[in-house]
Parts: C-alpha cells; sequence; structure tokens
C-alpha cells in the first residue's frame, strides 16, 4: 500500500516541481517579448494595438518568426513533459522512495529540463537536444515504473 509521504521527499519533489514549472511559466512572457520586439503578432487585435492601424501593416504584423516559433516549441515540450513529471513524481512520493534516490530524480530532471531549454533556444547543436529529453522522459519513466511496481502488490 502507498505509504505516507515522507517530509523529506515530499519538500524535495516540491522544491524542484516549483522550479520546472517557474521555468515553463518563464517561457510565456519570452514569447510575449520576442513578439513585441519583433511586431509579430497571430492575431488581429494585437497586431492593431500594436501599431498595425491600416491593412496593409496589420498584415504586415501578423506573420511567423522562426525564433518566435522556436520559443513557442520549446514551451510546448516543457508542457508535454513538466506536467506528466507533476503527476508522477507526486505518486511516487507517496511509494516511500529512499529520500536520495527521490531527490536524484528530481534534480536530474530539472537539470535536464533546464538543459534543454538551453539547447532549443540557443541553439545547440543535436544531439544536445534530444539527449536532454530523453534524460527528462528516462526519470519519468523511472518514476513511473515504481509507482506501478508497489501498485501492483496492492
Amino acid at each position: 500500500m502507498f505509504e505516507q509521504i515522507d517530509r523529506e521527499v515530499f519538500l524535495a519533489y516540491s522544491t524542484y516541481t516549483t522550479i520546472v514549472l517557474l521555468k515553463m511559466m518563464f517561457m510565456g512572457p519570452l514569447t510575449g517579448y520576442f513578439r513585441l520586439t519583433r511586431k509579430v503578432f497571430t492575431n488581429p487585435e494585437d497586431a492593431r494595438a500594436h501599431g498595425g492601424k491600416d491593412e496593409e501593416t496589420k498584415r504586415k504584423y501578423m506573420r511567423t518568426d522562426p525564433d518566435i516559433e522556436r520559443v513557442r516549441r520549446c514551451h510546448q515540450n516543457d508542457l508535454e513533459n513538466i506536467v506528466p513529471f507533476i503527476g508522477i513524481g507526486l505518486l511516487y512520493a507517496f511509494t516511500g522512495p529512499d529520500p536520495s534516490t527521490a531527490l536524484l530524480h528530481f534534480r536530474i530532471f530539472a537539470g535536464a529540463r533546464i538543459f534543454h531549454s538551453i539547447a532549443y533556444l540557443v541553439p545547440l547543436p543535436q544531439p544536445a537536444r534530444g539527449l536532454s529529453w530523453m534524460v527528462g522522459m528516462g526519470v519519468t519513466f523511472s518514476m513511473a515504473y515504481r509507482v506501478l511496481k508497489i501498485g501492483m502488490h496492492l
């Protein structure tokens, strides 16, 4: 049966979850910064609000930009990886893992996600981004395995 959550494990979980959530939250304002500085918008009302008063200027502002799309893809990748980590990590914390093992899982995941963003935004040559993605995913699968293994014995 799932054990009562260890205080040390929960504090580690909450610390590293907060770090990756803040990192993910930073991507939204970063996208906005790029949109404003490059005057690239996806919505007509945004283009109009930032100087696109006539149709020609508004059309000029409504386009895509490779740097903005890179930030958006990085943010999307965060959503696809950090959200599962949050849920599985919490369930993992309830399985009574060794605190040092749990801390290692949480630290590796956070480090991998931070490095992934750096590799995506700089951009660093592949396989840097791909490897950091695989490391983070591996951590989440490792925690999921323990959750399922402990749960199978109920």
